[in-house]
């Protein structure tokens, strides 16, 4: 039986969405084609039939994965206070609920380590989604296009480093870290 190009899509995007939250929540390794096939209620077989190969299927998870985390701070840098906007996005992103759920959260505190020992496809893809997020977030920062981007590279980095150190510390040490760096509570 033939299946139509409008349904190969939709198998297509119900693989990429499987994957994008089980590699977040497993890392590169810990999800496995079969675990995102079975997930998107799909065959291991016709993995092949939408992808050559496993990288593939990474880059365009993190692909998805960073637009649906940048259109929430994308959105909020057109309100009339882009500042504030930032701020409630950086509140919720040092937030215990970002901390608890990596599978529906930001790819970079995620999945950096494991990217970092991943092909050149993968590196780039992921690097890609880091600039977009910078350009997401300095967007809202006060100055010039450069101080702008310096601010959000810095407050990028901090964000990611409290919640990949949030995630492996006991939850007074994960709570003290959230709170220093201007989320906690949520």
């Amino acid at each position: 039986m033939r299946v139509s190009q409008a349904e190969k899509e939709r198998s297509r995007d119900r693989i990429v969405t499987s994957a994008a939250r089980l590699l977040r929540e497993r890392g590169v390794d810990g999800a496995s084609v079969a675990d995102v096939m079975s997930d998107a209620g799909l065959t291991h077989g016709g993995f092949y039939r939408h992808f050559e190969t496993k990288d593939a299927l990474v880059a365009a998870a993190l692909d998805q994965a960073f637009d649906q985390f940048i259109s929430t701070v994308s959105r909020g840098a057109l309100t009339p206070d882009p500042q504030a906007a930032v701020a409630g996005f950086m509140k919720t992103y040092l937030s215990e609920g970002h901390v608890a759920h990596p599978g529906q959260g930001c790819p970079i505190p995620a999945l950096a380590a494991d990217v970092g020992r991943s092909s050149p496809l993968v590196q780039e893809r992921f690097s890609a989604g880091v600039r977009r997020m910078v350009a997401a977030i300095g967007h809202a920062m006060p100055g010039d296009d450069e101080a702008r981007r310096s601010a959000a590279w810095r407050q990028l980095a901090m964000m990611a480093g409290a919640v990949m150190m949030a995630r492996t510390a006991d939850s007074p040490t994960a709570a003290e870290i959230l709170t220093a760096c201007g989320g906690g509570d949520s």
